[in-house]
């Protein structure tokens, strides 16, 4: 079968284009013919090597999938051949950037059936991420108000979706290109963050800031004095100090997107309730995935990508 590789950590050029052997499903494992597989951010920090996730080389990238099961390992229940399924796969193990993959079968929920298979894969992780951060990291409930803090990425998408389905007021900052997008999404106020500073547009302070967006230390600092007291700062920028203000009990937490077959299978739901949108903006075959992290170290890519066997 063919898949993406890289042997090495290093830059774009490690990754190439390789037929390898079909995997075959161990105990407790499903193999996935691959409808489409993702590309995050991570991906790149992974091939980089400055991710401390200890993959084992040589490595295929893509752990964002969608597919169907195409063979069963020992001890797998819930699911049958030809189920089409999503999941967000152990980041260290193999990944979905090509034909086939081998995943654990506690990995994997039903793929929605209101969308595309292949469109499908631009769902677990992020959107896992963006529950985990408002909800279980930020704590919000109905009534509550929201900051986030560069919403025009594909996790905030979903933050404003979810927070606003949850009964919750979004202030959400965003750059031109991407105001009209946060705002079909939901947000009540968007800041356009190349005119005017947050604190400065803000009607009253907010129970969470969360932060998508690599800023500038001093101005996350700065930002903190939009939290309540006993508020909440979250931040998915993981390489950066989130910071909190301690005297005034405001709370720091950074985000590392944590596995939940539960939460996905429940994000699966809203898809299809027609409450939650998958946004797809691009899809490229598998053989311009090298160039696809090629654009990603220079800044190029936007939105949501999904890669295609």
């Amino acid at each position: 079968m063919q898949a993406v590789q890289f042997h090495e950590v290093g830059g774009p050029e490690v990754l190439h284009l390789v037929d390898i052997d079909r995997p075959t499903p161990g105990t407790g494992q499903v193999r996935i013919r691959v409808a489409a597989s993702a590309y995050n951010a991570a991906d790149g920090g992974m091939r980089g090597g400055f991710l401390p996730i200890p993959v084992q080389l040589p490595h295929v990238p893509g752990y964002d999938v969608s597919g169907t099961v195409d063979a069963l390992g020992d001890g797998v229940d819930g699911l049958s051949i030809g189920d089409a399924a999503i999941g967000f796969l152990p980041m260290e193990l193999d990944g979905g950037a090509a034909e086939y993959v081998v995943a654990p079968a506690a990995s994997l929920v039903p793929a929605p059936t209101s969308i595309p298979l292949t469109d499908a894969a631009a769902l677990p992780s992020v959107a896992l991420t963006a529950w985990q951060a408002l909800f279980d990291d930020g704590h919000l409930t109905a009534g509550q108000r929201v900051l986030v803090v560069g919403a025009g990425g594909v996790v905030g998408g979903y933050a404003i979706q979810l927070a606003k389905r949850a009964g919750v007021t979004v202030v959400a900052t965003a750059s031109p290109r991407s105001v009209a997008a946060v705002r079909a999404a939901g947000a009540d106020q968007v800041i356009d963050h190349t005119t005017t500073e947050p604190l400065d547009a803000l009607d009253g302070q907010v129970d969470v800031l969360l932060n998508l967006a690599p800023i500038d230390p001093e101005q996350f600092a700065a930002d903190v004095a939009a939290v309540r007291d006993g508020g909440t700062v979250v931040s998915t920028t993981a390489f950066m100090a989130t910071p909190g203000d301690e005297e005034r009990g405001v709370a720091a937490t950074t985000v590392f997107v944590r596995p939940d077959r539960e939460r996905l299978a429940e994000l699966v739901s809203l898809v299809d309730a027609g409450q939650l949108t998958v946004q797809v903006d691009r899809r490229i075959p598998l053989a311009e995935l090298p160039a696809l992290h090629a654009e990603a170290e220079a800044g190029r890519v936007a939105g949501k990508v999904i890669v295609l066997p």
